[in-house]
């Protein structure tokens, strides 16, 4: 009998931060695939928050027993070109894609066709956002921690004390 093929999704996105969103969409992924690798989009002429070291770092750091627990398996990539490129990249079959509402729907529908187009090998799968994260987003997060807002609600613990560094170094070089 030949051995069982390995389920490897991708979940692309920036990130930046990650979400208690986004670790629910990670966490039902994870039950659905083998192996999910969380390819972090690195766009040159953007300047995120957080690194790309310092994300990823976040998302092994939270997803990664989650994974264990299930028996699957975790890991984060760059990438910045075309999704379907990084999930051949990768060997990954699927594509998960976060649904927050019927506005993510109208643009993530009109990507699978482009991105079927561009390699039928890769299916995306939507996961509707839980009604407690749905409308989670990084960056209302980013905006509310500039603004001194409290983002505990809406980020794991260690992602709510690197942005809130971040914000007041930041806020520390505004002031210089």
């Amino acid at each position: 009998m030949a051995p069982k093929k390995q389920r490897v999704g991708l979940y692309p996105g920036t990130f930046d931060p990650m979400t208690n969103g986004h670790l629910d969409i990670i966490r039902r992924a994870l039950t659905l695939v083998d192996h999910l690798v969380v390819a972090i989009g690195v766009n040159a002429t953007k300047t995120p928050m957080l690194s790309f070291e310092e994300r990823a770092a976040l998302i092994e750091a939270e997803a990664g027993p989650v994974a264990r627990k299930l028996g699957a398996r975790i890991t984060t990539a760059s990438f910045s070109g075309l999704v379907v490129d990084a999930a051949d990249a990768h060997g990954a079959n699927v594509i998960i894609r976060g649904l927050r509402g019927g506005i993510d729907y109208e643009y993530e529908v009109q990507m699978v066709g482009m991105n079927r187009t561009m390699n039928p090998r890769v299916e995306t799968v939507f996961l509707a956002a839980s009604p407690e994260t749905q409308f989670i987003s990084s960056t209302l997060v980013r905006q509310i921690a500039g603004m001194g807002g409290d983002i505990s609600a809406f980020v794991p613990k260690r992602v709510e004390k690197k942005v809130l560094a971040r914000v007041a170094k930041l806020g520390k070089a505004g002031k210089k």
